[in-house]
């Protein structure tokens, strides 16, 4: 297998998992838009550590492999959350479950 479809497939299979980790992190009340800008962040993080589990630090030297692991978890994150994950509701699921409420207080 060529280096580039290592590397995509690592960047898939990471990417396939993540939006369950990020649905810890993630609240139901947020924005639309405040959702997104984590997921997407949190895949770049992903990729990032992706890269440098799948090759250590000097695969870095390898732009076009570090760049096609880190679109590679992107595209497969994105994709997985909204064809799998959401419509299983296992990700809102997860959201819901990790939010800390608050217990109403006495006045």
């Amino acid at each position: 297998m060529s280096a580039t479809l290592e590397a995509l497939s690592t960047g898939g299979q990471v990417g396939a998992v993540l939006p369950l980790l990020t649905a810890v992190v993630q609240r139901p009340a947020w924005s639309a838009k405040h959702k997104r800008v984590v997921a997407v962040v949190a895949a770049l993080v992903a990729g990032v550590v992706a890269v440098a589990a799948d090759g250590g630090w000097d695969q870095f030297q390898h732009a076009k492999l570090t760049t096609v692991t880190i679109l590679g978890v992107l595209a497969a994150s994105q994709t997985s959350y909204d064809l799998v994950w959401k419509p299983s509701k296992l990700a809102p699921m997860i959201e819901a479950i990790t939010t800390n409420k608050r217990p109403q207080q006495t006045e």
